[in-house]
């Protein structure tokens, strides 16, 4: 089958998120054809290239988010930035009239339907303005959008916060607002070759823009959605929305517009599948149906860190014994930000260091890139905080010569590998405040060590058991988890043996791949599809499953229409038909049977039937 992989700031571009796991999704599902539709955040991220992109990728179509709104629509957007007649202009002013009104409703989206379907109407009303009379760039930062947020913000029953709002608000939401329907105004939704009318399922690897090209695709083309969050997009716009430099009343405009959008991918998504349960529980609050939530945890190569795990097995069928009963090395392993809480894990460490004078804490962290100013920014406070708590000066304080407390870079002389990382200590911990899906916990577990982890995001789901867990920002608790570890290397052997047992077992690329393989053969094959013949080979699909039992098919609609039995045609319910998938023979016989055929009182199935 072909699939529409959508992603935003991620795959195929070297950086960003999402791009490893699409890059071993789409490497692992060879059978499947991929088209996929990018979305980049930055002219940077553009200049750093691709990944080398396998055989199954048959077409790649990219646009920006961050470039001017003339240049966008000169080079992306569907016939250019033609300005609209008067015909056109009506039909803005309604569509725009009514997603800007539910999107400063505010906090009674929640609560009143009426606005989530408001925002639907609007959204999609604009999305078929594009694609009938061109892209929506210029629209959108007129004065006449500015004068309907104006009236939407100072309607009654908007909060307080927006309706004090005053025009530079109006100004800086409109640009965050255009930038935010670009996809609308994109080129891909065509039938043909290259458009997402020719795919068979749509996959998001996120929500937000990613997923509006999705959202169009099933609303012109009928084509089934699934979406992937390993992290919660809308989270993820809460938080920059905090940071950014935005008056209270455009982060309210701004919260609203994404919970909205996120609240109508879930609606409109066949599947959904969060990576974890923290994002479940952010996914159920947005609305999102349970019966269409599945997790699936990100695959990651174990292969890797095989040698590892397997030494650690044989030391401990071995029975081996740490010397003098106690390895005194803790392992931190991970990329150098504040959300990690590395001031915690120091002052748990000076801890540990008075119970244990001979224990020792090895820093290893991913390269610091030179414009992350916050990463070398951080990284200098934490040199700067063990210096003062492990003072070279003082007497007898580093028995061995050497600071108790190492900061290291994996690839440098003494972590040339991240395996080696892992391999370097005996007990891995993680003192994060803020965390997703924890990898670095993942492959420490792959390694065969213990884990002492705060509970922050999907930790405790991932452990689940086989690790301690102790409050964030708690030095001690940190400290008495780290010690009881250190001083008892059997239980820190029979934890390490069931989280490298549970680790093979859930977090593997195989899984993941399996319960995607499985996600998309359903989806396709609840959603049928018809098409003429036009050579003599049969085409997978071409037939409604119905039309292979045997017997005579007494659906209530007509064979081969692609609905479902007992469901009336309707020309404004109905989308146009479809091109069928054209890889997964497996499901069909060399010939569809003709319906004369599966009638034949001489079919041995027929006369096998009571």
């Amino acid at each position: 089958m072909r699939i529409g992989l959508l992603t935003e700031g991620g795959y195929p571009y070297a950086t960003g998120e999402s791009r490893f796991w699409c890059d071993r999704l789409v490497r692992g599902l060879a059978r499947h054809a991929f088209d996929l539709y990018a979305l980049s955040r930055s002219a940077d991220q553009e200049e750093q290239g691709w990944l080398e992109l396998p055989p199954q990728v048959q077409r790649v179509r990219t646009a920006p988010l961050w470039t001017s709104e003339a240049d966008f629509g000169i080079s992306h957007g569907r016939l250019g930035a033609r300005a609209h007649g008067r015909r056109e202009r009506r039909r803005f002013d309604e569509h725009f009239g009514a997603l800007v009104s539910a999107v400063c409703a505010g906090e009674t989206a929640g609560a009143d339907p009426t606005v989530a379907e408001r925002f639907s109407t609007g959204l999609y009303g604009l999305a078929e303005l594009a694609r009938e009379k061109g892209g929506l760039h210029a629209a959108l930062r007129s004065e006449r959008a500015v004068r309907a947020l104006e009236r939407a913000c100072r309607a009654p029953g908007a909060p307080r916060v927006v309706q004090i709002a005053k025009v530079p608000d109006y100004l800086a939401f409109a640009d965050l607002l255009e930038r935010a329907l670009r996809p609308l105004s994109l080129d891909w939704y065509e039938a043909g070759e290259g458009g997402l009318g020719a795919v068979d399922l749509c996959h998001a690897a996120s929500g937000g823009p990613a997923a509006l090209p999705g959202l169009l695709a099933k609303r012109f083309f009928g084509v089934p959605l699934l979406v992937t969050e390993y992290g919660v997009r809308l989270r993820a716009h809460y938080l920059a929305a905090q940071e950014a430099e935005l008056s209270a009343s455009v982060r309210t405009l701004l919260a609203s517009f994404q919970g909205l959008l996120a609240a109508e991918v879930y609606a409109q998504a066949a599947v959904i599948t969060p990576g974890n349960a923290h994002a479940r529980r952010w996914q159920e609050r947005c609305g999102a149906d349970r019966a269409k939530l599945r997790t699936v945890y990100p695959g990651m190569e174990a292969e890797r860190f095989t040698a590892v795990g397997e030494a650690a097995d044989r030391k401990r069928a071995g029975a081996d014994r740490d010397r003098a009963g106690v390895d005194g090395t803790l392992v931190w392993v991970g990329r150098v930000d504040p959300a990690k809480d590395l001031v915690t894990l120091l002052h748990a460490f000076a801890a540990v260091r008075a119970a244990e004078p001979g224990a020792r804490l090895r820093i290893i962290a991913a390269p610091v890139a030179d414009d992350d100013r916050t990463g070398r920014g951080y990284l200098a406070h934490c040199r700067a905080l063990a210096a003062r708590l492990f003072p070279d000066g003082a007497a007898d304080a580093h028995p061995e010569g050497g600071c108790p407390v190492a900061f290291e870079e994996i690839g440098g002389p003494g972590v040339p590998n991240l395996e080696d990382a892992y391999a370097a200590g005996s007990v891995v911990v993680l003192s994060s405040v803020v965390e997703g899906f924890p990898i670095s916990l993942v492959e420490a577990m792959f390694c065969g060590r213990a884990t002492v982890s705060t509970d922050a995001g999907a930790v405790v789901e991932v452990i689940g058991g086989t690790g301690l867990v102790v409050p964030p920002r708690d030095p001690r608790a940190l400290a008495d988890a780290c010690l009881a570890l250190l001083r008892d290397p059997e239980r820190r052997a029979r934890l390490g043996a069931a989280g490298r047992a549970r680790a093979l077992e859930l977090f593997t690329v195989e899984q993941n791949l399996a319960a995607f393989r499985g996600i998309y053969l359903e989806l396709v094959s609840h959603s049928p599809v018809r098409r003429e013949t036009r050579d003599a080979d049969p085409l997978p699909f071409e037939f409604p499953a119905e039309a292979y039992v045997p017997g005579a098919w007494r659906g209530g609609a007509p064979l081969h229409t692609g609905r479902a039995p007992g469901r009336a045609a309707s020309a404004a319910s109905e989308p146009p038909p479809r091109e069928p998938c054209a890889a997964v023979a497996l499901l069909a016989e060399p010939g569809p049977p003709r319906a004369e055929h599966l009638s034949d009182p001489t079919d041995p199935v027929r006369e096998a039937r009571p």
